[in-house]
């Protein structure tokens, strides 16, 4: 079914991986699909050939989303090509894995910049075009509560704020009928995280289900997120990582 018939998505890192296989469910469900990328313009390419094969619209942006600037005008790129942003998923991020000494201040500033302020931009950008039944939905990582390795510290940290982010925006947007809920994968199958990687049997072991789930995993979790069906579900954190943190 249609369900996303006539909304339009903003996604960002939609590229790649978990991202283009959001971008590809949202378009499957009938929506348009503006998806923003840093370098990789010809997976970008790629993605968008894939939505306008369903009948949806796509648009590829390329966005820096360590600038403030660049997310802000690429939101108001979509809303003028479209007339309108109803789901915004903010999915861009990095993962700085140093051990605690080899960390310098430009990480941890890369880390929140592009981690966390850019989720708080696009929110408060996106939110202004926004009518009742918008939703805001970002990918966080489980690793926000549960760090079983070292060398992930800037990045649990910053994965750690989107919670309260979340409640804070749920709490802020829900008299305008829009929702905001964070999803937080564990590990995924992408060219980042392959599972095929030396480190992906000490993943799998301390999995509850033993292998590595899918971008179409978390793709159709958004999906739920995004449809109308999921309007009394809002400032929640879903775990969704193969029972790795229980």
């Amino acid at each position: 079914m249609k369900s996303l018939t006539n909304k339009v998505v903003f996604i960002t890192g939609g590229s790649r991986g978990i991202g283009a296989g959001i971008a590809k469910r949202m378009a499957a469900a009938g929506a348009d699909v503006v998806i923003t990328y840093v370098q990789s313009a010809s997976q970008a390419k790629q993605v968008t050939d894939e939505i306008t094969k369903t009948g949806s619209k796509g648009l590829a942006l390329q966005v820096d989303s360590a600038s403030p600037d660049a997310i802000s005008g690429a939101i108001e790129k979509a809303v003028s090509t479209f007339g309108r942003i109803d789901i915004l998923v903010n999915n861009a991020g990095v993962y700085i894995a140093k051990p605690l000494a080899d960390l310098t201040l430009a990480d941890f500033e890369t880390s929140v910049a592009v981690n966390v302020r850019a989720v708080f931009v696009a929110a408060q950008k996106a939110a202004q075009y926004m009518q009742s039944g918008g939703r805001i939905i970002t990918i966080g990582s489980n690793m926000a509560e549960r760090v079983t390795f070292p060398t992930g510290s800037l990045y649990a940290m910053s994965k750690s704020a989107l919670i309260g982010l979340t409640k804070g925006l749920a709490r802020d947007l829900g008299e305008k009928g829009i929702t905001v809920n964070l999803v937080q994968p564990g590990p995924i199958d992408t060219d980042m995280n392959p599972a095929t990687s030396a480190h992906a049997s000490m993943l799998t072991s301390a999995m509850a289900v033993q292998q590595y789930g899918k971008p179409e995993d978390i793709a159709e979790l958004v999906a739920y997120l995004a449809s109308a069906e999921s309007y009394f579900m809002t400032g929640a954190a879903l775990t969704i990582d193969g029972g790795f943190n229980i």
